[in-house]
């Protein structure tokens, strides 16, 4: 049994989906804290710092954190503040080619895991009505760089670099590896 120190309903839909059993549980970590331009490393340490967290809350038990950034290979694209914000990060994004960046921490059987992974994407130019229903549906809300590779940026997607799982915020194929669960998800 898990425990996945995350809010997100995504990383919880992964987990379902790989048939791991887990509890969603979330600690306090205050992202703003960190300062640098480096998406690598700014997911690093928020990753960490949510697992470190985690271990005070949780003593005993196997935990995971993560947490993902977009970078357009210029910037950070966190989550958008508010619609505009979220229409300039996607418009970022645009015809253009992308890094998902995901770090998870792993603590299993008392062992430390950590690792970064991360899937580049080429999406095609964004259809504006098309991006204007997404940003009014919300759905953005909530999602580094408000990207949904499941979702609205499916359909744009020219060519892909890594795992769909990565992008979605929890990479489960390596975390399976970890855990010693079954090798293909």
């Amino acid at each position: 049994m898990l425990i996945l120190c995350s809010g997100s309903q995504t990383r919880a839909l992964l987990l379902k989906k790989a048939g791991i059993e887990f509890i969603q549980k979330s600690c306090d970590f205050d992202e703003e804290s960190i300062k640098t331009d480096d998406p690598y490393e700014f997911v690093t340490l928020a990753s960490y710092g949510k697992f470190r967290e985690c271990l005070k809350c949780f003593k005993k038990e196997n935990v995971i954190a993560a947490d993902t950034v977009v970078s357009d290979g210029k910037q950070i694209l966190r989550k958008a503040k508010d619609i505009k914000d979220a229409r300039r990060i996607l418009l970022a994004q645009s015809g253009k080619e992308i890094r998902i960046i995901t770090a998870m921490w792993v603590r299993y059987d008392f062992q430390i895991f950590g690792r970064i992974d991360e899937t580049v994407y080429e999406f095609e130019k964004f259809d504006e009505k098309d991006l204007e229903e997404y940003l009014k549906s919300g759905e953005w809300k909530g999602k580094a760089g408000a990207c949904m590779v499941e979702g609205f940026c499916k359909k744009y997607i020219k060519s892909v670099k890594g795992y769909e799982s990565t992008a979605m915020g929890l990479c489960v194929e390596e975390l399976l590896k970890i855990i010693g669960g079954k090798n293909e998800y």
